[in-house]
């Protein structure tokens, strides 16, 4: 759910002016007179509407439903849908903004009760809810026979959507959500005791993986563990009840298990659960292998006999970890270095998610695990949601949520609230390409880092973009067998079943004696918990990014022209004309991914004969 920025808990500090900030000022009026000359003030034609999401910040859903009933009680006729769907869309602005504010509040602090209160019952009383009223809509603009080429992307979702609801789905989902919630309050309050005097958040032992000492990573790594495995019965209990729920709402649907249901309610059309499973082969073909020689040259530098799995983050030549911030300000004028030199236009945008507080950064106790981006709807600005501890990945993971948020400005132009939003598959393709993107300008003077600073920076980069694509498939496999395999709901087999597909996917590491710690990985994502089927996304965009980056390698500004063209047609296109507009295409086979990896390998051969 997107969400306003007011009651946003941001933890850093505005920035002063930047360098250039005449410019980055000049560009950021351009783009919100772009956004204000396609959104004209106009009074809705049916509702009698709140001025702002904070109107509903206590609603409950009787407060709600009116608008959606006055919108039913006055159905479109064709020659006036367009006009009777922009109140629908303002409508659902508001709804979601404010339960995003419930959200972004929630999850920035999963101690506050009252916080923890206002995110549930929009979670859980007032979101499925909607979600039933709007298949209702749905259905009423689709009778009206509407043929509308700016829209038949959103008409094609819309018919998805109300074929697979069904109204005793309603609860289950708002039971569903309860439980999510009760997921990041279980684990965003999980902590460790690292001595007499220090209590840290499970995000906050990253640096100590980092350690030249080996004991030390080791130590870490088992403590980081250690905390999912405390909680693998109430995790045991949580999971149980999801899955069976989701299978519930697949069966209830029409639908033979969850996997089936999932691909529907995503809008997969361009492709099936036989092309993600050639992914998986294909991982395993071409990838599994560059990971494993990625891992054997660290293993060699570090003189180790075997690596294990706290040596994976430790520079292999001894060499100090990287600290490329010192605290949530720093990185952010870091960040903000990089964006404007990158392009003026995206630069301003970051800047403006500065200045508004749109940016919560730093890991701290109570803070829920993980990371996102969301867009509040009414305003059209992001926010970005992080645990930044003060490591490279920090930087990664921001520029990886920067894409999504340029991906909001940029698609804030389309009329209706739904075309401004896209799949997964094309949202990880803004934010994966971004990564790659702005890897060049990460050292001096612009970055972070000094030059040979950057440069490991780079190998560390690419050297997780291989390793994230095996993961990927193992993620996802993993969840294809728990909804297909008819043992889901068993959970000492669901960890086998872990076990057996990290065997495939994970080469050269040492995990013996380690089987509960290797176990308690997928209790920590939480994407097979919250966002079921919600993964494979990363690996088809990942591909798509590289594509970006080989054009970007011979022709800068082009990619990033087409980069942003893509991101501004929003939800428009299907997915293959997405992709293509930024000169990628999808892919799933081992044929398409060779040439890919190869050139990851090359450059990395490259930055290792730098050093």
């Amino acid at each position: 759910m997107p969400a306003a920025a007011a009651a946003c808990r941001a933890t850093v500090a505005r920035l002063d002016s930047p360098p250039h900030a005449a410019d980055a000022a000049r560009a950021r009026r351009r783009a919100r007179h772009a956004v204000a000359a396609a959104f004209p003030p106009r009074a809705p034609v049916i509702l009698a509407l709140p001025d702002s999401p904070a109107a509903l910040a206590d609603a409950t859903w009787d407060d709600i439903a009116v608008h959606y009933d006055a919108l039913a009680a006055a159905p479109p006729a064709r020659e006036s849908a367009r006009r009777w769907l922009a109140d629908w869309s303002r409508l659902e602005e508001l709804v979601s903004e404010a339960g995003a504010v419930a959200m972004t509040t929630y999850t920035g602090d999963t101690a506050d009760a009252a916080a923890e209160a206002r995110y549930l019952r929009f979670a859980t009383e007032i979101q499925p809810q909607v979600e039933a009223r709007q298949v209702a809509l749905a259905r009423l603009l689709l009778a009206t026979g509407l043929d509308d080429a700016e829209l038949a992307q959103l008409l094609r979702e819309f018919g998805d959507t109300v074929r697979i609801f069904r109204e005793a789905n309603v609860e289950r989902q708002a039971q569903v959500e309860e439980l999510s919630a009760a997921y990041q309050k279980l684990t965003g309050g999980l902590s460790v005791e690292w001595d007499e005097r220090t209590r840290l958040t499970i995000p906050q032992l990253a640096p100590y993986l980092e350690r030249e000492d080996r004991a030390v990573r080791e130590r870490a790594f088992r403590l980081g563990a250690e905390a999912y495995l405390a909680k693998r019965e109430e995790l045991g209990d949580l999971f149980d009840r999801l899955y069976a729920l989701r299978q519930a709402i697949a069966h209830e649907a029409g639908f033979a298990d969850y996997q089936g249901y999932a691909f529907a309610a995503k809008h997969r059309h361009d492709y099936t659960p036989d092309d993600v499973a050639r992914f998986h082969d294909a991982v395993a073909e071409v990838v599994v292998p560059a990971l494993a020689r990625v891992h054997e040259r660290r293993r060699q530098r570090l003189g180790l006999d075997t690596l294990r799995p706290w040596d994976l983050a430790v520079d292999p030549d001894g060499l100090p970890p990287l600290r490329p911030f010192a605290d949530a300000r720093d990185f952010t004028e870091a960040s903000a270095r990089v964006f404007r030199a990158l392009d003026p236009e995206l630069g301003a945008f970051f800047d403006d998610m500065a200045r508004d507080g749109l940016l919560d950064l730093e890991s701290r106790p109570g803070k829920a695990p993980g990371g996102y981006c969301t867009t509040f709807a009414v305003r059209k600005q992001p926010y970005v949601f992080m645990n930044a501890v003060g490591v490279s990945d920090d930087v990664t993971t921001l520029l990886h949520e920067a894409g999504h948020c340029f991906h909001a400005y940029l698609a804030a132009g389309h009329p209706f609230v739904w075309q401004r939003g896209t799949g997964s598959e094309a949202a990880e393709l803004a934010s994966m390409s971004m990564e790659l993107l702005a890897a060049p300008l990460l050292g001096a003077p612009t970055g972070f880092y000094t030059e040979e600073e950057a440069r490991r920076a780079r190998i560390a980069h690419l050297e997780d973009v291989l390793g994230a694509l095996p993961h990927i498939a193992s993620v996802d496999a993993f969840q294809r067998w728990i909804y297909t395999s008819g043992e889901g709901h068993d959970r000492d087999a669901r960890d086998a079943a872990w076990l057996r597909i990290r065997d495939r996917f994970e080469p050269g590491i040492d995990w013996s004696g380690l089987a509960r710690e290797r176990c308690a990985r997928w209790y920590r994502q939480l994407h097979i918990f919250e966002l079921p089927f919600y993964y494979i996304e990363y690996g088809i965009a990942q591909l798509g990014a590289l594509q970006v980056w080989r054009r970007a390698r011979e022709d800068a500004a082009g990619a990033l022209a087409g980069y942003k063209a893509a991101l501004r047609l929003g939800g428009t296109r299907p997915l293959p004309e997405l992709y293509a507009a930024a000169g990628a295409r999808l892919v799933f086979d081992a044929d398409g991914m060779r040439p890919l990896v190869a050139m990851v390998e090359e450059t990395l051969d490259a930055l290792y004969a730098a050093g």
